[in-house]
């Protein structure tokens, strides 16, 4: 769910705003200044530590994910087999209907995180909407794995406001935006393989935050195949853990 749409330099604290970042191939891409705010408030999008000539090249794979449709487990075999750390931003369907993939998810070392209980657009929420719709996430999270999730957060379809982003920070979380996603998300327009391969190749950059959907068909086709390349070109797999450190 990628959102291209610029908005005006001028952003308002209740005005909502779409997340976008221009790609820049192999190097890493700016933030545009109109999206400089989230800088305050606990918010991430790439791993600013590293630049493109830093020795050490690092990936952190996340995936959104709001239902299982067959795709999810196998995203999830994938990553098992080639023992590589993601983290999943998760809906409340796939708690209540899949609780044995989120648990897994867990026991497999991967991080499980807030992306709201329904997928609402937060910028035209209230304080108390906004409240609530994070923390019942949390609360059926707990009740079905008996866990805590972890205090991380992404806003559904990247759109945010500075009023919602600094809700979301006195709650606790740091907001994991992204610096690059690709329309991998409508299942019934599925992108072709080599082109899928081909644009995450070509935009691969150090301190990628990636954004992918695991009830994707395509990247459950082509996952094991990009992991390989990243790791053919020299890069590891990061956790938010160490983003946000």
């Amino acid at each position: 769910f990628l959102v291209i749409n610029m908005i005006s330099s001028v952003a308002y604290a209740s005005e909502g705003i779409n997340w976008y970042i221009p790609r820049c191939g192999n190097s890493q891409p700016k933030i545009p200044d109109e999206h400089r705010i989230i800088e305050k408030y606990n918010s991430y999008y790439i791993d600013k530590r590293l630049n493109d000539d830093s020795k050490e090249k690092i990936i952190y794979l996340t995936f959104d994910a709001g239902y299982e449709n067959g795709n999810v487990e196998k995203i999830l075999n994938i990553l098992k087999d080639k023992d590589v750390p993601a983290a999943f931003f998760i809906l409340d369907n796939i708690v209540v209907k899949n609780t044995d993939l989120i648990i897994r998810m867990c026991d497999e070392g991967h991080i499980v995180a807030n992306h709201t209980r329904n997928h609402k657009d937060l910028s035209l929420l209230s304080r108390e909407e906004i409240i609530k719709n994070v923390t019942d996430l949390e609360k059926i999270y707990e009740e079905k794995t008996g866990r805590k999730i972890s205090k991380y957060f992404r806003f559904p379809e990247g759109r945010y406001s500075e009023d919602a982003l600094k809700v979301i920070s006195e709650l606790g979380y740091k907001t994991v935006f992204w610096s690059f996603a690709y329309d991998d998300w409508d299942n019934s327009r599925q992108p072709d393989l080599d082109k899928s391969k081909d644009k995450i190749i070509k935009n691969t950059h150090n301190g990628e935050v990636v954004l992918l959907h695991p009830t994707s068909e395509t990247n459950v086709k082509i996952l094991s195949e990009i992991i390989d390349y990243w790791i053919s070109s020299g890069f590891r797999f990061g956790t938010l853990d160490e983003l946000t450190s």
